[in-house]
């Protein structure tokens, strides 16, 4: 292959755009790992983990409940730890990583739009357990109202990126807390419907283990890719010097956050209060204070749903069609979108969606996963990089376009039951499985010879990934 050396035609752009189109500069890469933590605490503080728990464990046992969250923390923590240090240290999100990373640049864009339009929905939804709940101490107040109001303000806590963020969610975070605590303190004085200890509870016919369990898992899938991929976009920006324990970190602690802290307290307070929505009984235990904790803890997820969403539309609509109007442009398209799909009701006819993104983004993380470890390190096949400028790119890479549509196709049928009830709860996890392998099979098909189309000789060796 021929060598070519070109400048980074994006710096103009990314010196005022959050390095959305191209690697992140090792000289911009100076945040400390406890920062980056920090900020992918706002997802791990969001009431629906709390909603996760208490429905599982009151439809299927806490017991199971419990199981199934020790597993969602080991396997998106791996997952997410993985990607993490990939990220820092290419300096590229999951989009650009996947440019060179099996899909070609047509072929990321792709995963991009999918990306982004998973980061408007879940904006929509966490949109709406925060209008309800504020509706339900004001409902003078139309909902409209509500959701226009609280979807237009994320999106100025959301203009100027990453540093923002930071600040954002570290202040935001200790108020957090004593909410938390006070609501913790005050279900210790609130009678228990349940006599037993709370992870005890079985709802009659349930057993531990068997089906109830993988319907437990299957819960925890339709996130889990989503919380393993979510790190890429911070990671990025992490300090070379930090990358190893910081990759452990942001990969772990906030899955421990997510699924065993607030999913336990979410199994905790589901049985002690025998009630389901988090939204019902955080308003129970602390009145308008309940409504205040839903406020924050939703604008703190929402603002990481914005920026993961607008980073996914530049780089589509960069790939695809050269349209190139900067992060802030998409900001107000992530927002806006997330308004309209909360306006128009579509967020409660979204299972089957929302079942095909776990697959998804639970397979194409599998993929990137795969490839950097098995494809690029141990088997030696393609660059030991990532490149994402199109100049040196094919638009496809059969290694990863075709093991993401088989996997994710097969997946989504396993998931909608036409394989049987076990494939139907473990859809992601076989998908991903399937993933996997599929990867390394094309990729030996192939032997590389759809990474790149030139070789580029401006990546320094410290951005190597194998």
């Amino acid at each position: 292959m021929g060598s070519v050396r070109v400048t980074d035609h994006n710096a103009k752009v990314n010196m005022t755009d959050d390095f959305s189109l191209d690697r992140v500069p090792r000289q911009k890469r100076n945040m400390g790992w406890l920062s980056i933590t920090n900020i992918t605490f706002g997802i791990a503080t969001a009431i629906f983990y709390f909603q996760m728990g208490s429905v599982m464990a009151l439809q299927f046992g806490a017991i199971n409940a419990i199981i199934s969250s020790i597993y969602a923390i080991i396997v998106a923590g791996i997952l997410g730890t993985f990607i993490a240090y990939f990220s820092a240290k290419s300096g590229m999100n999951v989009n650009l990583m996947s440019r060179g990373g099996g899909f070609g640049y047509i072929g990321a864009s792709l995963t991009s739009f999918i990306y982004a339009t998973n980061f408007i929905m879940y904006c929509a939804f966490e949109g709406l357990i925060l209008v309800y709940a504020v509706h339900t101490f004001f409902p003078a107040i139309p909902a409209w109202a509500l959701i226009i109001f609280f979807g237009t303000l994320v999106i100025p806590l959301n203009w100027f990126g990453i540093k923002q963020l930071d600040k954002l969610q570290k202040w935001s975070l200790p108020i957090f807390g004593v909410f938390l605590i006070t609501a913790i303190v005050v279900s210790f004085f609130t009678p228990s419907l349940y006599e037993g200890a709370f992870w005890t509870y079985m709802p009659e016919g349930v057993q531990v283990g068997g089906k109830a369990l993988l319907l437990c898992m299957g819960m925890h899938h339709g996130i889990m890719g989503l919380t393993a991929l979510l790190a890429s976009d911070y990671s990025r920006f992490l300090k070379p010097q930090d990358i190893k324990k910081g990759s452990v970190a942001i990969g772990f602690i906030p899955q421990f956050f997510c699924y065993g802290v607030m999913g336990g307290l979410g199994i905790w307070f589901g049985v002690r209060l025998g009630e389901a929505n988090p939204g019902v009984y955080i308003v129970l235990l602390l009145g308008l204070g309940g409504a205040l904790f839903t406020m924050l803890t939703q604008l703190r997820i929402n603002v990481t749903n914005i920026y993961s969403g607008s980073l996914s539309l530049s780089n589509f609509f960069e790939n695809i069609f050269k349209f190139t109007p900067g992060r802030r442009f998409w900001v107000v398209v992530t927002g806006v979108s997330a308004m309209v799909l909360m306006l128009a009701g579509i967020v409660d006819h979204l299972d089957t969606a929302m079942t095909f993104q776990g697959v998804f983004l639970l397979a194409w993380a599998a993929i990137l996963v795969s490839d950097a470890l098995i494809v690029k390190k141990l088997l030696k096949i393609g660059p030991k990089y990532y490149e994402a400028r199109q100049q040196f790119l094919y638009k496809w890479n059969p290694v990863g376009v075709v093991s993401l549509l088989i996997s994710s196709g097969l997946g989504t049928v396993a998931a909608l039951g036409y394989m049987g009830s076990f494939l139907e709860s473990t859809a992601a996890f076989f998908a991903a499985l399937l993933a996997a392998i599929l990867t390394v099979m094309i990729a030996l098909l192939t032997k590389g010879k759809y990474y790149l189309k030139s070789e580029p000789d401006d990546i320094p060796e410290e951005d190597y990934i194998a």
